[in-house]
C-alpha cells in the first residue's frame, strides 16, 4: 500500500501573523498615504486578506474641533436608526458618504459614512460627563444596541478605514492616496483564532486612540475582564480592543503618561523587581498589585497613535518583530526592516525596538509644551530614563478631581 509523503517540518511557512507600520512627522507636516500604503504592501506574505486599514491624524483640519465618527452600516434601517440616535445626543456640522473606489478584491462592503459631531450641550449637561466620557459610552452604545452600525472611529481630526482585504486593497478602495496627515498607522491581518470581519479589521480606534497589533493577547480574558469593570465593552470578537481600552483607561481616566501606561501593561517581572533598588521596588510592586490586571502577555508588537504622536511596544520577550528608523523629522515603524528602507532608502538610523521598554514620538508642539511643564523632560523621542514622569502630576490630578 503506497502512502502520500507527509511534508517535512518547515516545509511549509505562516508567517508570524499580521504586519503592521507607521510613518509620522514630528513637525506636523502632513504627507499624503502613499508611503504607508508601499512599507505595508511589501509585507503581503504576512496577511491573508481577512483584513486592512490605516488611521490617519490631520486629515480633517477645517473640522478639528469636531468628533469626526466613521461610521459602517449593514444595512439602510441601521443607518436610519443610528442618524436618529446621533440626532438626539450629538449637534452635527456635516455628513457624508465617505468617498471609495470599486475594487475587484472587495467584495459585499458596507454603506460608510463620516459625522462631524459636536455632543448635545442640553444632554452634556445633564449626563454630568465630560466630553470625552460622553462621547465614549455613546459610542458602545451604538455598537451595542443599534443591529448592523458599527463606528470604526470617533476622533478629532482623525479617522480610521478599515476592512476585509489586504491592505493594500483597502487603501485603494478608500482613495487613501486622497488624504494627508502628520501620522499614519497601517495593519496587514493575518488573523488565528478570531473571525475576518469588517469591524475586526485594525486599527481598533476609542476617541483619538488607534491600535495596530501584531501578535495575541494571551491575558485577554483577565484584561477584559478588567476594563469591564469601568464600563469598556469588548465585543468586537479580537484580543486586540483591549489594548486600545487600558490605554484610555490608564491615560485619559487614571491620568498615567502614555510611557508609564505602557510600563504596567509590560511590568518587570516579580524576579527583575527583587533585585530592584528598594525605593523603586516598592513602587513596582505597588504598581503590579493595583494594576495587576493590566498587565499584557503573550507574543506582540503595537503602534498606538494618539494626538500626540506614537508609541510603539514589543512584549518583554521580544516575540514579535518591530523596526523603527528615522531621518530628519520623519519616524517610520514597520514589521520588517525592508518595508521602512522601502519608503525611505536613505534612512539616518535603523534599529529594533526593544522588548518591554515603549519607544514614544511627540508632535514637536506637544513635546515643547511637556518640557515647559517639566522641564526635566527631552523633547521628542523620549527615552527609559523618563518613564516614571508624570505619576506626581497624576495623582495631583486625582487629589484636585
Amino acid at each position: 500500500m503506497s502512502t502520500k509523503p507527509s511534508l517535512r517540518e518547515g516545509a511549509v511557512r505562516i508567517p508570524s501573523g499580521c504586519a503592521i507600520a507607521g510613518i509620522m512627522d514630528r513637525s506636523g507636516e502632513r504627507h499624503d498615504g502613499s508611503d504607508v500604503m508601499a512599507a505595508i504592501a511589501l509585507m503581503h506574505d504576512r496577511c491573508n486578506g481577512l483584513g486592512g486599514g490605516f488611521a490617519a491624524y490631520g486629515i480633517y483640519p477645517e473640522y478639528a474641533d469636531l468628533y469626526a465618527f466613521h461610521i459602517m452600516y449593514e444595512s439602510a434601517e441601521a443607518r436610519a436608526e443610528t442618524e436618529a440616535y446621533l440626532g438626539q445626543y450629538f449637534m452635527a456640522e456635516k455628513q457624508e458618504r465617505i468617498p471609495t473606489e470599486p475594487v475587484r478584491s472587495i467584495v459585499n462592503p458596507p454603506d460608510v459614512w463620516r459625522y462631524f459631531v459636536l455632543p448635545h450641550p442640553m444632554r452634556l449637561n445633564m449626563s454630568g460627563l465630560d466630553e470625552a466620557e460622553y462621547t465614549m459610552r455613546h459610542v458602545f452604545r451604538i455598537n451595542s444596541s443599534i443591529p448592523g452600525a458599527f463606528v470604526a472611529s470617533s476622533g478629532k481630526n482623525m479617522g480610521a478605514f478599515k476592512g476585509v482585504g489586504y491592505p493594500e486593497d483597502i487603501g485603494a478602495f478608500y482613495r487613501i492616496g486622497d488624504y494627508k496627515a502628520w501620522l499614519w498607522t497601517a495593519h496587514g491581518r493575518f488573523p488565528t483564532n478570531t473571525p475576518g470581519w469588517w469591524g475586526g479589521a485594525h486599527p481598533f480606534t476609542l476617541l483619538n486612540w488607534s491600535i495596530v497589533h501584531n501578535g495575541e493577547i494571551s491575558s485577554y480574558d483577565a484584561n477584559r475582564r478588567y476594563v469591564e469593570q469601568f464600563g469598556y465593552e469588548c465585543a468586537l470578537q479580537t484580543d486586540t480592543e483591549v489594548v486600545t481600552y487600558l490605554f484610555d483607561l490608564l491615560v485619559r481616566r487614571h491620568g498615567f503618561s502614555q510611557e508609564m501606561a505602557a510600563h504596567i501593561m509590560c511590568a518587570p517581572s516579580w524576579d527583575d523587581i527583587d533585585r530592584m533598588e528598594p525605593g523603586r521596588a516598592a513602587f513596582e510592586t505597588a504598581l503590579r498589585c493595583v494594576y495587576g490586571s493590566a498587565l499584557i502577555n503573550g507574543p506582540m508588537s503595537v503602534i498606538l497613535g494618539s494626538d500626540e504622536g506614537l508609541l510603539a511596544l514589543n512584549d518583554r520577550l521580544k516575540l514579535r518583530a518591530l523596526m523603527v528608523g528615522e531621518k530628519g523629522s520623519m519616524v517610520y515603524l514597520a514589521s520588517e526592516q525592508a518595508a521602512i528602507e522601502l519608503v525611505c532608502p536613505e534612512v539616518e538610523s535603523i534599529r529594533a525596538i526593544d522588548g518591554g521598554v515603549p519607544f514614544v514620538v511627540q508632535l514637536d508642539e506637544v513635546a515643547r509644551r511637556k518640557a515647559a511643564e517639566s522641564p526635566e523632560n527631552e523633547p521628542g523621542v523620549q527615552s527609559p530614563a523618563s518613564l516614571f514622569t508624570g505619576v506626581a502630576p497624576a495623582q495631583a490630578k486625582r487629589k484636585e478631581a
